[in-house]
């Protein structure tokens, strides 16, 4: 075991990927002597050298086109955008390319690139650097979505997503980089795209994803203070979407109450509790009930930032009342 940094995992995965594939390389801007938006990549270039940490200028779509370029021509690229509100300058790049390429020339290529990038709020980064827009790459086909809410998810999703022949989405809340945890990174980790059960529990199914799973579990704690416990599901990974393990759980307990920081309208949550409506509905003892961040721009003020997204009061609260 091993005391790690959310930030540290990440490095470590990135430096272990590279060191057994030559083919790997970090391109972005300041991924190099500086060491990335958030310190990701700090200390990679005194090891692989500028050759394989490529700083870029101020294009967030020439990052992605010559990701994919790249990508297409046998390499394996890891394209870091600083923030995902940048991810609309790509998507002509990201969805129109990279997302379809295998499936227009039948499988003959493919574009296995990486796109790191972080989002959500927490920071007090304002409006256009602090969204959680994993809605759009979860709405896009041919992209996969990945977004881890521990230390050791952190390492070993991005290990595993550097294996895979499509182009991963790997979102990083901005909120996590500095979570510690024990981890022991030698152990076999969860199959790509399997949910994990993080707590169970009888009364409540409460479905959640990337930082909303800290949120999540102090609120199941204080949930449990009151003799209401609650199973916890941390998604992993929204594409693919293990909704096997959501309709076990959920076939289980009868209630459920599904937790995202994005948008209410139109996002994440909403996808989750259409889908948990539909599949389960015979098992279903209440209506599916979301909480997740209000329809509005983050403000730079801090209280107000928080005021706009979940909070584990505001979770604990919305539970007790479907359960009561």
């Amino acid at each position: 075991m091993v005391e790690l940094t959310y930030r540290d995992a990440l490095r470590q995965a990135l430096y272990d990927a590279m060191i057994e594939d030559e083919s790997i390389f970090i391109i972005g801007e300041e991924v190099g002597r500086y060491g990335g938006a958030y310190g990701v990549t700090k200390g990679l270039i005194d090891k692989f050298g500028p050759e394989r940490l490529l700083d870029t200028p101020i294009s967030e779509p020439a990052i992605i086109g010559t990701a994919i370029g790249a990508a297409m021509s046998g390499l394996r690229p890891v394209a870091e955008l600083m923030y995902v509100d940048f991810i609309g300058m790509t998507m002509d790049q990201l969805g129109n390319q990279a997302a379809k390429i295998r499936y227009m020339f039948g499988g003959q290529i493919g574009v296995p690139l990486v796109l790191r990038t972080q989002g959500g709020a927490g920071r007090s980064a304002g409006a256009q650097h602090s969204q959680s827009l994993e809605a759009f790459i979860m709405h896009t086909p041919g992209l996969r979505l990945a977004m881890p809410a521990t230390v050791s998810d952190a390492y070993h999703l991005l290990r595993q997503s550097l294996t895979k022949p499509d182009p991963v989405v790997f979102i990083e809340h901005k909120s996590l980089y500095s979570l510690k945890e024990d981890v022991d990174l030698s152990i076999d980790p969860l199959p790509w795209g399997k949910a994990a059960v993080r707590r169970h529990g009888s009364d409540i199914v409460i479905v959640t994803y990337s930082r909303q799973l800290q949120f999540v579990m102090q609120a199941a704690e204080a949930l449990s203070k009151q003799n209401i416990e609650a199973t916890v599901i941390d998604l992993r990974t929204l594409n693919p979407l293990d909704f096997d393990t959501i309709r076990k759980e959920v076939e289980k307990v009868g209630k459920v109450l599904v937790v995202s920081e994005a948008v209410l309208t139109s996002g994440v949550a909403s996808e989750l509790s259409a889908r948990i409506s539909e599949e389960c509905f015979d098992y279903l003892t209440d209506p599916v009930v979301r909480v997740a961040g209000e329809d509005c721009p983050i403000s730079v003020s801090a209280d107000l930032e928080a005021g706009s997204i979940p909070s584990p009061k505001s979770i604990e609260e919305t539970a007790k009342r479907l359960v009561m």
